[in-house]
């Protein structure tokens, strides 16, 4: 084999200069397939997810313009701290779509659908239906307002921040802190604001059948809820969906300068 990439080598003077920065590149691209929304889905068979990756690769390393790997560091190391950096990238714009699952949660939860959980393969733990339902929705939003071209753009942008040799990550100019803080502190506000509408809904549904308990005490109000609040909880998920679509695209849009 080390006979074969010698005469490699020599046929072409360039190849180790680029089969080492491809190697980085790929690195980086893995790490960012790995965490990012829509590639980390594991629906999506892992040889999809290779090629994907071996594409980009194959795509993004002449716009790195590789220059010879400095020989005094090993390149394991360059391997890594691409590896975290991808990681990094995919995993900021993951935190987005943890907000719109979180507004699943709690509508679930609201609606008294806690104990109807299913399976979801992408993190190997029990889910919610709704929040699975809305996770699925909010991924279809994102991919519509041009999601899927801003995370693409995060990482060519990458190597103009952190080219491909470069030993010290600066996270100062990777992250911005307060887009960061906005973003976490989000995935419980827009949670919030896209349950919102069953949430009062059922609230009020729980003050009338509490005033029904004490005007009717023999009214089994108790088995009446369980009744009530997925049935109520749903009509209110059809009537508000035009606007929760609407909400959804807004939120996307408004992180779209993160990237």
């Amino acid at each position: 084999m080390d006979q074969i990439v010698t005469q490699i080598s020599l046929i072409f003077p360039d190849f180790s200069r680029w089969f080492a920065a491809g190697m980085i590149v790929f690195a980086r691209v893995i790490g960012f397939v790995r965490f990012s929304p829509i590639f980390n889905r594991k629906e999506i068979a892992g040889l999809v997810k290779l090629a994907l990756a071996f594409l980009l690769t194959i795509i993004l390393t002449p716009l790195t313009h590789p220059a010879p790997p400095p020989a005094d560091i090993s390149p394991l190391v360059f391997i890594g701290l691409n590896f975290i950096v991808g990681a990094i990238i995919g995993y900021i714009a993951q935190l987005i779509i943890l907000a719109i699952e979180a507004g699943g949660d709690m509508i679930n939860t609201q609606m008294g659908l806690s104990s109807a959980m299913v399976m979801d393969p992408t993190t190997n733990s029990q889910t919610s239906i709704l929040s699975r339902v809305i996770t699925l929705l909010g991924l279809i939003i994102f991919i519509e307002v041009g999601g899927f071209y801003w995370i693409i753009n995060a990482i060519i942008r990458s190597f103009d921040i952190f080219p491909i040799y470069a030993t010290a990550i600066p996270l100062e100019k990777i992250i911005n802190m307060d887009y960061l803080i906005t973003t976490t502190s989000n995935v419980l506000y827009i949670g919030l604001q896209i349950a919102s509408p069953v949430l009062l809904a059922t609230l009020g549904q729980d003050i009338i059948l509490g005033v029904i308990s004490k005007t009717a005490p023999q009214v089994n109000v108790f088995q009446l809820s369980f009744l009530f609040k997925p049935v109520f909880g749903a009509a209110i998920m059809i009537w508000i969906l035009p606007m929760l679509i609407n909400v959804i695209s807004d939120f996307f849009t408004s992180f779209s300068s993160i990237y």
